[in-house]
């Protein structure tokens, strides 16, 4: 038990001068999100994920519906069957004239004109509201992708830094022995 709890404490230390080292300040100040990033770089975990469906796995059906609205609603689809629906108004009131249930000034098509734009206008700015969100949280997961890999980097420019003076001393000492080799047998071919 003993040497469990001397093990955790070692280890805790040993990850908090990484996140001295790597992050610039101690253990115990780093956000939530570093301390979950840190923690997966050191069990070499990976920290990508589809943002997209884990977002759109927490919709309601009521913002999926917002946002069904605000993609057909800003379509062309919908300007060129609006479009259609008014001239046929208009030229159906038109043409009955005095039997015309909607005659002219179009009050009645004012009206629903109306209606809809009250009616689609916070339906278009819940679901861009909801993009936003989107938008935050995909720009918070490249954060969290980019410190991971930018302490990767800095972790392999560390171990770099401790393997190449040690090959290049065994280099240095391998070529010295081989210079010595050459040197000898000179001076044998010399007698």
């Amino acid at each position: 038990m003993s040497e469990k709890l001397n093990t955790e404490a070692g280890e805790k230390y040993r990850f908090s001068e990484q996140a001295i080292h790597y992050l610039g300040k101690p253990l115990e100040s780093l956000t939530d999100r570093e301390m979950r990033i840190f923690k997966r770089l050191v069990e070499r975990q990976t920290i990508s994920r589809n943002v997209n469906a884990a977002f759109d796995d927490k919709l309601t059906i009521g913002q999926r519906l917002a946002d069904n609205v605000a993609q057909f609603g800003g379509s062309w689809t919908f300007i060129l069957i609006f479009a259609v629906v008014l001239v046929l108004w208009v030229g159906l009131n038109s043409l009955a004239a005095s039997k015309a249930f909607d005659p002219y000034p179009y009050i009645f098509l004012n009206l629903i004109l109306s209606m809809l734009a009250a009616v689609q206008a916070p339906v278009i700015m819940m679901s861009q509201n909801r993009q936003a969100a989107k938008d935050r949280m995909d720009a918070g997961h490249d954060y969290e992708i980019n410190l991971k890999a930018e302490i990767e980097i800095l972790a392999l420019h560390d171990k770099f830094d401790k393997v190449i003076p040690t090959d290049l001393s065994a280099l240095i000492e391998k070529q010295q022995q081989q210079i010595d080799l050459l040197s000898k047998l000179v001076m044998e071919q010399k007698s």
